[in-house]
């Protein structure tokens, strides 16, 4: 019988999303390759999500990560609220032979707390590791719930307590370009484009004012405050929708991106997916990451790779092992360095761009996840 895999996608996106969703987007390059190798997989998720799985436990009927930067006692039942559903289906029968979890905190205290009566568990660490010290510091799974990282870099960011409990590390994926419609090659625009939702931490502001030093133009694919829709986000304000004004996305929006922008030379074209983010994505001179925090895993930045697009990023957190400087792209301390190489990537060639992607491919991952399962349930069955 094949082995049975409780994939845990959390609440916030459907699997996949449509637009952003950086970890929906792993479950989702993730899960075919698993079936591929022989693996039935049941998917946890929100009611609009349309993978294809052997299976659903389908908890929220819609994506709740709009509500997500609401106060914390208005929204603190949601996550608990997709692990009851996920711990009834599994008191109610469900054989699964392993969790594979998704869902930040939540998922593996839940889980850890059934004890024996829960599957083992692997949870990919998708964030700042940094975050929620109280509880990584704290938190024993007794080798029955363990953690994968996905960049030596987050890793090291860890609490100790949280490494010894790292059975390995898996670095991100991105799937293969995909035909968009009768097209055979899309040309190559002049367009920069940041691929990221809007957040001082992801630096729109940053690229924003170094494309106009460098005279680039550049296109922000993002959504804000969980908004995709930039008429539906201006609308909404005129409204006066206060607690939307209030969101700190928006504040940063509103107060650092919205005046740099322009009908030509800077664009927030809103959330985008399908044959509208690869049109744009595979058109782009430049795939800028401007950031502001250590990024764990920048899955951004190995699609853009894989399709021949440079990288010109900050050097943190992932970017310094995914972008080789000089060879894929280029590091920028500031902003002044980021202007400065946007005007050398005609030394940058787009086929060492794909090579340099060559091992994040979506089979990789999974092979790897299949070897952190074997270890999770060698080491459950001791």
């Amino acid at each position: 019988m094949s082995p049975t895999i409780l994939m845990n996608a959390g609440p916030w996106l459907p699997v996949p999303p449509q637009g952003y969703g950086g970890i929906e987007t792993v479950v989702a390059t993730l899960v075919p390759e698993l079936r591929q190798q022989g693996f039935r997989v049941v998917l946890a998720t929100v009611g609009t999500s349309t993978l294809e799985a052997d299976d659903y436990i389908r908890t929220l009927d819609g994506p709740q990560l709009p509500r997500v930067a609401q106060p914390y006692n208005l929204v603190s039942g949601i996550a608990h609220a997709h692990m009851h559903t996920v711990t009834t289906a599994l008191d109610n029968g469900l054989q699964v032979d392993l969790v594979h979890d998704h869902l930040e905190v939540v998922g593996p205290a839940v889980l850890a707390a059934m004890g024996d009566q829960a599957p083992p568990t692997l949870q990919t660490l998708h964030w700042d590791l940094a975050k929620h010290p109280e509880f990584y510091t704290r938190f024993q799974g007794r080798g029955r719930v363990c953690f994968a990282a996905v960049s030596q870099s987050q890793l090291a960011r860890a609490p100790q307590n949280l490494q010894d409990q790292t059975l390995g590390v898996v670095p991100l994926a991105a799937a293969a370009p995909t035909p968009v419609g009768d097209e055979a090659l899309i040309e190559q625009g002049e367009h920069a484009l940041v691929l990221a939702r809007i957040t001082s931490d992801k630096g729109q502001d940053i690229a924003a004012r170094a494309c106009h030093a460098a005279g680039v133009p550049l296109v922000l694919a993002g959504p804000v405050a969980g908004i995709d829709d930039p008429h539906e986000l201006e609308r909404r304000l005129a409204e006066g929708d206060a607690q939307l004004a209030g969101h700190p996305d928006v504040r940063y929006f509103l107060d650092h991106v919205q005046p740099l922008l322009n009908d030509t030379d800077v664009r927030w074209v809103g959330a985008i997916s399908g044959a509208a983010k690869e049109r744009l994505l595979q058109s782009a001179r430049v795939l800028l990451s401007p950031l502001r925090w250590a990024e764990p895993g920048a899955t951004a930045v190995v699609e853009a790779l894989t399709r021949g697009v440079p990288v010109v990023a900050t050097p943190l957190g992932v970017l310094p092992s995914l972008v080789t400087h000089g060879k894929n792209g280029y590091l920028a301390q500031d902003e002044t360095e980021m202007a400065l190489w946007l005007g050398k990537l005609d030394a940058i060639e787009a086929e060492t761009c794909r090579s340099s992607a060559a091992r994040w491919t979506p089979r990789a991952m999974a092979t790897s996840y299949v070897d952190l399962y074997r270890k999770l349930l060698e080491g459950t069955s001791s």
